[in-house]
């Protein structure tokens, strides 16, 4: 199903208006092909529009690459006689529908580059604007029109951490799909455009908390499932020193392991859901323990080829089930094990959801149950599910407070053995919302909801839906770009 949705994005979003263009790069007399390479379609529209040539280098900052795309856009339809307001909202929002309809339209011709002045007095005689209030005028329309697409239909996200290799990898660009869950309608809505929850250089707040707005979400294609790869906010913002709006919350990406109403464990590191293994995700990956023959070192080359990560001399590497198996089978290694912590004992060196030390511990009478959990056998635990009635009592109450005082905004007291909800006392809780249960496919270096629990489901921002862009870092200046990983759905 993934699959099928991703080709149907993809083919509606980016072939169809890339068909239009090229048709309408070919009335402007240029070459069509040019129309499906990125940078160089702008370059051209550039050309035709009569804009400088070095607006091209504006094409890679980020941000600005928004606003001046959509005005090159606007530009390019100007120069077939699209001036009328109607045109410029039809090509912004709908451009599989309006650029193939132009391009292939044989009555709309290429009057002449827009930006000059000869055009303007020709075509446009009545209007009588300076460039800078035509730029300014398209630039106030392009913010709001990106900021609507963003909003609505589909956002741009990179992966800047190895939680969830080998499945994504860091420098991936994704597109992420509102549309799947259902858009989520802005909660703080005075922000500054195209940035997320602080300001580039000056790092001071994006947003102004003086207005917020109730949760609400637009009807959507699916509920979220097990399996999905997810992106939403990070619910540990809410804490000090933060203290930030919902939708503010830095974006986090994991695959969704549980469902609301799932009981879920895990056991020597694998997923149980509904006391049924999980699926695994084929770029799931763990730590393992190496030991080669005496004498005999591992070719660097080798773990390379395998994807092997983490090694850098130290037998600790990390490895998918498939690059175990190859490795296993050399003559060189003497053993190869999984670094699984063992069942029944908790790790005071890495405590898990919800005894982390960073957050706020709840307690009656001043004791914690020891659930003996640790990141490979963990559970099980009942995600909660909106209409569920929880009882409260020593053993469930550090594991559900925080979303009944955090996520669902009530005032929880504790007094001794007794707890107070809004000021009367309770023995049980209803939940108001549906939550979820995180995890990087990368399970031993994935800050999860193993460690900080339950994701509501008014952090949900959307489905990732594929890589259109990959970068290495790590490679050579030619080798940047991991070309098989370009335009690749996620599984």
């Amino acid at each position: 199903m993934n699959i099928i949705l991703f080709f149907i994005v993809f083919i509606i979003l980016f072939v169809v208006p890339r068909i239009g263009l090229w048709k309408l790069f070919e009335k402007a007399g240029q070459t069509g092909w040019k129309a499906f390479v990125p940078f160089l379609n702008a370059y051209v529209c550039i050309e035709i529009s009569g804009r400088p040539k070095w607006w091209i280098f504006l094409m890679f900052i980020p941000g600005v690459n928004i606003i001046v795309g959509l005005g090159l856009t606007i530009d390019l339809i100007k120069s077939f006689g699209k001036l009328k307001f109607s045109d410029i909202v039809a090509v912004v929002l709908l451009q599989f529908i309006y650029l193939p309809k132009w391009g292939f339209d044989p009555q709309i011709q290429y009057l002449g580059p827009s930006a000059n002045s000869e055009f303007k007095e020709k075509y446009s005689p009545l209007e009588k604007k300076s460039s800078g209030q035509e730029w300014t005028e398209a630039i106030i329309f392009a913010v709001v029109a990106a900021t609507l697409i963003r909003t609505l239909f589909i956002e741009a996200y990179t992966i800047p951490t190895p939680s969830m290799e080998r499945s994504l990898l860091v420098g991936d660009f994704l597109f992420v799909s509102k549309v799947n869950y259902g858009a989520r309608t802005p909660m703080t809505p005075i922000a500054f455009p195209f940035a997320h929850h602080t300001m580039p250089l000056i790092n001071t707040k994006a947003y102004w908390d003086g207005v917020k707005l109730p949760y609400y979400r637009l009807p959507g294609f699916s509920d979220v499932k097990k399996g999905d790869v997810v992106v939403f906010n990070y619910p540990m913002d809410a804490d000090s020193p933060l203290y930030r709006p919902v939708d503010k919350r830095e974006n986090y990406i994991k695959r969704c392991q549980g469902a609301p109403g799932d009981t879920l464990s895990v056991i020597n590191a694998q997923v149980y859901v509904n006391r049924k293994a999980a699926p695994n995700p084929p770029g799931e990956q763990i730590d393992y323990t190496i030991t080669s023959t005496s004498g005999i070192a591992i070719n660097p080359q080798m773990l390379d080829e395998l994807n092997v990560s983490n090694y850098d001399g130290i037998p600790y590497p990390t490895m998918t089930k498939d690059a175990y198996n190859v490795l296993k089978g050399y003559s060189n290694i003497k053993s190869i094990t999984p670094n699984i912590k063992p069942r029944n004992s908790s790790d005071p060196m890495s405590p898990v959801y919800p005894f982390n030390p960073q957050y706020k511990i709840y307690q009656l009478n001043g004791k914690l149950p020891d659930y003996k959990w640790n990141v490979d056998n963990y559970g099980p635990i009942i995600i909660p599910k909106k209409g569920w009635t929880v009882k409260l009592d020593s053993l469930t109450l550090p594991i559900y407070a925080r979303a009944i005082e955090v996520y669902e905004n009530n005032k929880l007291q504790i007094t001794g053995n007794d707890i107070f909800i809004n000021g009367k006392k309770a023995d049980s809780y209803t939940f108001k919302m549906n939550y979820y249960w995180m995890m990087g496919d990368n399970r031993h270096d994935s800050a999860d909801s193993r460690y900080w629990g339950f994701v509501p489901e008014d952090h949900i921002v959307g489905k990732a839906l594929f890589i259109w862009m990959s970068w290495d870092d790590n490679a050579s200046f030619l080798n940047k770009i991991r070309w098989s990983r370009l335009f690749r759905g996620i599984n």
